[in-house]
């Protein structure tokens, strides 16, 4: 393989991961002065800012092995639809709170797993980055987690919202395991693991709290995935166009 290929591998490796924290944390930044009660809609608001704080770093990382041309600046607000590279999970739009909350949980378990693995990462700007980006990530998975728990094992109403918005999120899953040729580059190279090798792990944590919540595992019979390659569903386009209105409106400003 050449230098070059290699390069614009990590590139657009490091495109998914910072992606992945900035759709969703523009997501659940959307909850801001919105929240079911006050204490949420500030814990809700940190994690938002925790997984914008990471794609910073991913994207800067990112736009140095690009080689300069775009900033990071330039990779959140000037690319279009297709050139995003998040997992279509992410990009579902809030539903109510149980729906913005089983969403969160099914990543968090997935971004415990990956960030753990890319710790021992052959490349060393992605294993000091995937370190401090774990202690967040743990943090999130806990208080997401709980809260599946107490909706799912609450009141009749919230057991059902609750049900209902995993039965609508299970399918997007699958996509989080699903490896391609980006994925095995990574992986050759030392610097990223085969995202198949933690689905166990991932089922595990989530059948856990699932459990306690005394909520059902969906039947899993249908699926989506090509986030990671640019396919997406209708709602990043609208997401987008909140998101980088400003910058692209008014390119030169400065705060």
């Amino acid at each position: 393989m050449s230098v070059e290929a290699q390069r614009e591998a990590l590139f657009e490796y490091l495109l998914r991961l910072g992606d992945n924290a900035l759709i969703l944390g523009h997501r659940l930044s959307e909850w801001c002065g919105k929240g079911p009660v006050l204490e949420e809609d500030i814990a809700l608001s940190n994690i938002a800012l925790d997984l914008v704080g990471q794609a910073n770093l991913w994207l800067e990382f990112a736009a140095t092995v690009e080689g300069g041309e775009r900033s990071a600046d330039e990779l959140a607000f000037k690319r279009d639809v297709l050139d995003w590279r998040n997992f279509l999970l992410a990009e579902q739009p809030n539903g109510d709170f149980a729906q913005t909350i089983v969403r969160q949980f099914l990543f968090d378990c997935f971004h415990v797993e990956l960030l753990q693995a890319l710790t021992k990462s052959a490349n060393h700007e992605i294993a000091g980055i995937a370190e401090k980006a774990l202690k967040e990530a743990l943090y999130h998975r806990r208080h997401s987690g709980q809260w599946v728990i107490r909706l799912g094992d609450g009141t009749e109403e919230s057991h059902a919202r609750v049900q209902g918005a995993l039965d609508a999120l299970w399918g997007y899953t699958r996509e989080l395991f699903d490896g391609d040729a980006i994925d095995e580059m990574m992986m050759q190279a030392g610097i990223a693991p085969d995202p198949g090798d933690f689905e166990t792990n991932w089922k595990n944590a989530v059948g856990a709290v699932l459990a306690e919540a005394t909520l059902t595992v969906p039947a899993g019979d249908w699926s989506i995935g090509g986030g990671k390659k640019g396919v997406h569903s209708e709602h990043l386009g609208f997401l987008l166009a909140e998101m980088q209105f400003l910058p692209r409106a008014y390119p030169d400003a400065q705060w």
